[in-house]
């Protein structure tokens, strides 16, 4: 593993538990993948804890596509595809944080300025928008880039990174 894989699974994996994919999702809540299309079965999604939350993100080809997650029990889906509800997808923040950037003159785009800017997103759905279907703001949802783009502006300004 890279560092950065390796910083994930402490965060992730602190049991250090090893195995088969279908092992190791057993029992769980969530299910996070950012690795290779189709490697997750409806079986697999069956055999994790209630109601558990599976974010796919494989793209073009999640790790398993919605309906058949929901088919093994999923209660929330997300994936990096438009054509279903729930796209996490860079094209929510690269034009905020641009914008929110040049605003400020930031010299640089910070680890803190991302972190603001995925908070500004996640402040967008209030809770009576919030369902299952509808966890994160569409991707021409209005208020997504003047949300992220004066988060970001702020966190440039706070931690002095402008000319």
């Amino acid at each position: 593993m890279n560092d950065a894989q390796k910083m994930m699974a402490q965060v992730t994996n602190p049991e250090n538990k090893h195995g088969e994919l279908k092992d190791i999702m057993e029992g769980r809540d969530i299910f996070i993948g950012v690795s290779a299309p189709g490697i997750v079965t409806t079986q697999m999604v069956a055999s994790m804890a209630k109601d558990p939350i599976v974010f796919a993100m494989a793209n073009p080809t999640p790790e398993i596509m919605p309906d058949e997650a929901k088919e093994g029990g999923a209660r929330i889906i997300a994936t990096g595809r438009s054509d279903f509800p729930n796209q996490i997808n860079n094209v929510l923040v690269f034009p905020g944080i641009f914008r929110g950037a040049l605003d400020a003159k930031a010299t640089d785009i910070t680890e803190e300025m991302k972190i603001a800017a995925a908070y500004a997103i996640a402040g967008i759905i209030k809770e009576e928008e919030l369902t299952e279907e509808y966890i994160i703001p569409g991707a021409f949802d209005e208020r997504v880039a003047k949300a992220v783009a004066e988060a970001v502006k702020q966190k440039a300004v706070e931690q002095g990174v402008v000319k």
